[in-house]
């Protein structure tokens, strides 16, 4: 017979389904948006320091306006809306002005051409290539000069006879020899493109240019020196300008005073808060139609997982595809897809029936009462931890697969559909066989050597992302998420509920999450931008690996300590009693057990 179908439980299926589906689309990719405006790892991980933060305050403040005026589907309605527009708008960042492309012009041996440096030098001729195929393009030249250079130019360029195109470039005035910038028109024949080693070379066809509106001939004569000179350079096509500009990162000094970044920062703020409020209020709200049936909140909550992981997969896919292969990816179809599938989300929220929670008078002297505790403070220390390590993945690991694919010989122009597909390994190959499996591990190994797994796992994790060389060798890497995040998850949440006073369990679930994100995530935002600018990415996976070692070995020889000397919660017999959450996810049933105070 097939089983009953709890129709009460739909909406809440369908909430936590479309709203992690509608943020999986944006939210992996917002720091590598961001640095594709030209922003520096060290701004992209203060911002990431201050949003849990945000988040954290958010939390509690519109938990209480939800309590005291009894207004929790109404606010969390809000919290959708806000998040889904706060979302949408990103895309509609004002340009941020880029400084113009450098270029080495060099005229000699009776040829001009220039020459461009770039470590992506392979990728973007593949794309510059494919795109212009023997189209010639007309570009202004403005280079750094002194009286020699302008000389050159008056004597060959001006004033020589010997042109090709039969133009009197007599008729031209000699630049002031003084200036210090040289400016002329030339142009491009982008079917002679070549790149003979680490750079570029445009060929300037039949030495033509145009200086003052005049036609002239850069004549390179062979029995004189190299003419050489460093140049801006400005064509009249956007889609050149926006290739040749792709890495240009803007000063840190410079960020703060600019409006683009402060539009940018405070959509992802109204995003941060909407979703804090959608999934504090949320859960209060799935808590409150569980009842008594707590423990069945993994398997609503596991839908959330089930959209997250198709719709980033599906995100990747889509933006490599609109992108044609250029090494700025477009966006917008992300931001269509929050702003649709949370559309959804709102439909399917208006349906749940909700009832007014109520919390015990004493919660906050009660919970106070868990500092006091040595292996609760040694707890929240180890949530820290792994915050700290929880940011570089969130945060920084796709710009590493990003640089990653950058320094591959030859372009790689499926890093989004690559980064899409570690999010769905994440979510399906790893997180949830592991949520289903915490129950039965942590019935073997005990909270205590979880938490000690967690650690050691990220370490193995980070290690291994600092050897990557293909950053397509990260899928299976990935599975590791299941211990990095899944284990943790359940963890973390299981012993929080463990250790909660009666009536404060929704508080403490608060606080830990807080612990985690806004002091732990916030800290490791912080720390991983400022190490990602000063020893790249790799050099940054392998010290936090180094400190996930460290702090495993430490966790190990302190609980070993407490349990050897009888420290902390222990039963009659000195062993520390910890208890297992019956449901996949992270709750307990709470009458099946009884808990040593």
């Amino acid at each position: 017979m097939a089983p009953k179908i709890d129709k009460e439980l739909l909406p809440m299926k369908g909430h936590y389904f479309f709203f992690n589906a509608g943020t999986a689309p944006v939210m992996p990719f917002m720091p590598t948006l961001a640095r594709q405006l030209g922003f520096s790892t060290v701004v992209i991980g203060t911002m990431y320091t201050i949003l849990p933060i945000v988040g954290m305050l958010a939390k509690p403040l519109f938990g209480f306006i939800a309590d005291r005026y009894q207004r929790h589907r109404t606010l969390f309605l809000i919290g959708e809306v806000l998040t889904a527009i706060a979302f949408f708008l990103i895309q509609f960042t004002p340009t941020i002005p880029q400084a113009l492309p450098t270029m080495e012009f060099n005229c000699h041996g009776g040829a001009s051409t220039l020459k461009y440096y770039s470590e992506f030098d392979k990728c973007i001729e593949n794309n510059l290539e494919s795109y212009y195929g023997d189209r010639v393009l007309t570009c202004q030249l403005y280079c750094q000069a002194n009286p020699e250079k302008m000389d050159f130019v008056c004597d060959n360029w001006l004033h020589n006879n010997s042109t090709t195109n039969n133009n009197n470039n007599k008729n031209v005035t000699c630049p002031d020899r003084n200036s210090p910038q040289l400016n002329f028109t030339t142009f491009l024949d982008m079917g002679k493109m070549e790149m003979p080693g680490d750079h570029l070379f445009f060929v300037i066809p039949h030495d033509r240019g145009q200086m003052n509106g005049e036609n002239i001939t850069l004549n390179c004569p062979y029995d004189k020196p190299l003419f050489n000179t460093s140049c801006h350079i400005e064509c009249n096509d956007d889609y050149f300008q926006s290739e040749l500009t792709q890495n240009t990162a803007i000063s840190n000094a410079d960020v703060w005073g600019m409006h683009q970044f402060w539009y940018f920062f405070i959509m992802l703020i109204v995003s941060w808060i909407g979703m804090a409020v959608v999934v504090s209020i949320g859960d209060a709200i799935c808590f409150s139609i569980l009842g008594d049936r707590h423990h069945l909140y993994g398997k609503q909550r596991l839908y959330g997982s089930i959209g997250f992981g198709v719709f980033s997969i599906i995100a990747g896919v889509l933006v490599d595809q609109m992108s044609h292969g250029s090494v700025n990816k477009d966006y917008t179809i992300v931001f269509w897809m929050t702003l649709v599938i949370i559309g959804f989300d709102l439909v399917a929220s208006t349906k749940l029936k909700h009832t007014q929670t109520h919390l015990s008078p004493n919660i906050l002297k009660d919970v106070g009462k868990m500092f006091l505790s040595i292996r609760c403070v040694i707890f929240f220390i180890w949530c820290i931890s792994i915050g700290l390590c929880t940011a570089l993945v969130w945060n920084f690991l796709f710009m590493y697969l990003d640089e990653l694919g950058e320094k591959l010989e030859g372009c790689q122009n499926s890093m989004k559909t690559l980064e899409g597909i570690a999010m769905g390994i994440q979510s399906f190959g790893g997180e949830l066989p592991f949520f289903f499996l915490s129950g039965w591990i942590l019935r073997k190994i005990g909270h205590i050597n979880s938490m000690s797994l967690v650690l050691f796992a990220f370490g193995v994790r980070f290690i291994l992302y600092s050897l990557l060389v293909d950053p397509w060798w990260v899928l299976p890497i990935e599975m590791l998420n299941g211990v990095t995040f899944g284990i943790f998850y359940a963890t973390m949440a299981s012993y929080a509920s463990i250790v909660a006073p009666r009536g404060t369990e929704a508080t403490m679930q608060g606080l830990v999450g807080a612990i985690f994100e806004g002091v732990g995530v916030s800290m490791g935002s912080l720390i991983a931008g400022n190490l990602f600018a000063a020893v790249s990415g790799s050099g940054t996976f392998l010290i936090f690996g180094i400190f996930a070692f460290i702090a495993f070995i430490v966790h190990v020889l302190v609980q070993w300590h407490l349990q050897r000397t009888g420290q902390g919660d222990a039963d009659a017999n000195g062993a520390v009693k910890y208890l297992t959450p019956n449901d996949a996810m992270h709750m307990l049933n709470d009458q099946e057990y009884s808990i040593v105070a």
